[in-house]
């Protein structure tokens, strides 16, 4: 959708079918944590109490960092995990997910390794909470084992590069995540949602189901539409798609404006990460309702209460504009206003 569909009354996209509002599950909404990374974790959990927020998404390391969860120390003491833990459920909040979002496969033995560590550390973490779903990345390897950068391949011609990313898949990204997937279900972890985002192995519906049929049940998604708008994918399919097969662990709520004057003329692969960036950018995240109608986030909710997905409404706020608690306010508003609609409340 083009920044216009953020004035509309109605989504373009189609509209999840209608159902009883009395099946509907009443689906928690949460926030993931590092937009608070410069508050402590009571002063954070005051804004979230404030807020009316009912889970959270904790990151453990990675590139989100741990700003509120010592992993280290935490594994290493089942009282102080317990009792990190109870600072939430005092507040009413309940630790629904943990996210190590990093890059295993990294060609860089020494970078590669530390996410390795720190996702099996989160596992860890997650057995001792009883936290059912860890959140990240895919990755993305080399295209050779001579590389030292990851090579994100998307198209298969010149032939080499289908060559580089047969290699990659069949020695690097499925026997890694096999073994991973293992060691999380040998720890009663049997959820892993990636995010489909670009630059990783797994960025796209067609290519997290490809990495869940190399696996197992293990794999799923973390749902963040904001990487999937810009792709061309319709949010309401995408949830029906993969929920009937299960395979929604998560979600983040998060939006993508796109400028049709910039589109038209560079392209969607044309984003902006940084403020400087914006003035020339085709696409840039932006907090829920402001790249596209609250109707079309309205459709969306529904969406994951049709398809009877288990999880969170994970907010993540990566808004240049709305920055930090300003964003996860705006977002929270619509989303707890779609969701009363929704279930008549």
């Amino acid at each position: 959708m083009l920044a216009r569909a953020a004035d509309s009354n109605a989504s373009s996209f189609g509209a999840p079918e209608p159902r009883p509002a009395g099946n509907l599950r009443k689906i928690p909404i949460g926030v993931f944590d590092p937009v608070y990374k410069d508050l402590s974790l009571d002063a954070m959990l005051d804004k979230v109490t404030a807020l009316g927020l009912e889970v959270m998404e904790i990151g453990t390391g990675g590139y989100p960092e741990n700003h509120h969860c010592a992993l280290d120390d935490l594994i290493a003491d089942r009282a102080k995990a317990k009792a990190w833990q109870k600072k939430f459920e005092d507040r009413d909040i309940r630790v629904a997910t943990l996210s190590c979002h990093g890059n295993p496969l990294h060609p860089d033995a020494k970078h590669g390794q530390k996410d390795i560590d720190t996702f099996r550390k989160t596992v860890l973490l997650a057995e001792m909470l009883d936290v059912k779903v860890i959140v990240g990345f895919s990755g993305c390897p080399g295209g050779t084992p001579q590389d030292t950068q990851p090579n994100w391949i998307t198209y298969r011609w010149p032939p080499e590069y289908a060559q580089m990313q047969d290699w990659q898949w069949k020695e690097k990204i499925v026997p890694y995540w096999k073994e991973q997937a293992k060691y999380a279900r040998e720890h009663g972890i049997k959820r892993l949602a990636f995010e489909m985002h670009p630059n990783f192995a797994v960025y796209n519906p067609r290519t997290l189901l490809k990495l869940r049929e190399a696996v197992g049940e293990e794999i799923g998604a973390n749902c963040d539409l904001s990487h999937l708008f810009w792709q061309g994918c319709d949010p309401v399919e995408v949830i029906r798609f993969l929920g009937k097969q299960g395979a929604i662990f998560h979600a983040h709520m998060k939006d993508t404006v796109l400028y049709p004057e910039r589109v038209a003329r560079y392209g969607v692969l044309n984003f902006a990460i940084k403020k400087e960036e914006r003035p020339e950018a085709s696409d840039e995240f932006r907090a829920v309702g402001y790249g596209h109608s609250a109707s079309l986030w309205k459709s969306v909710v529904k969406a994951y209460m049709d398809v009877d997905y288990e999880g969170i409404l994970s907010i993540e706020n990566e808004d240049l504009v709305l920055s930090g608690e300003v964003g996860v306010e705006r977002a929270a508003y619509i989303l707890k206003n779609v969701r009363n609609e929704l279930l008549g409340t």
